[in-house]
């Protein structure tokens, strides 16, 4: 066998490889060539300062809606008991298939970062390590939430 038909057979036993992570490359590129408008969005946004001692009791539900891109909206469940928040619900967001806070960067969730806000009875608090335009959107629900709950 002559080496000019050896390297034919070498060349087109590359080719469907080469050509299908070519497709898989162009696909990803436009996927995050897309969502970068809808990135840059959530990096800008800013946490306000909600005054917890002048919520009012009861359920008060906040959203965030993007106007980029809507792959990260969320919305969520404050409940507010004796001037506190007691309770954070995720209605929609970083949820698993079974509906509970989905595990993120170091296997820990948005069920944790809420779980710093009531503790600490603050929005300002750490959002988590390689997820933090998921916390950022999540603790921007939050506030909007809490402000229904502000006395006037």
């Amino acid at each position: 066998m002559s080496k000019s038909v050896r390297r034919k057979g070498a060349i087109k036993k590359w080719i469907i490889p080469l050509i299908i992570l070519g497709v898989i490359g162009g696909v990803l590129l436009g996927g995050i060539l897309s969502s970068a408008p809808g990135r840059r969005e959530v990096e800008k946004l800013t946490i306000g300062v909600i005054d917890f001692q002048k919520l009012r009791d009861g359920t008060y539900v906040g959203k965030y809606i993007g106007t980029k891109d809507h792959s990260r909206d969320t919305k969520v469940r404050a409940t507010i008991s004796e001037g506190r928040i007691s309770e954070i619900i995720i209605l929609k967001g970083a949820l698993d298939k079974q509906g509970a806070p989905a595990k993120l960067n170091g296997g820990l969730s948005i069920g944790d970062l809420f779980g710093k806000v009531m503790k600490s009875q603050s929005l300002q608090v750490d959002v988590i390590s390689g997820a933090t335009l998921t916390s950022k959107v999540h603790l921007k629900a939050l506030e909007n939430a809490l402000e229904q709950a502000q006395r006037k």
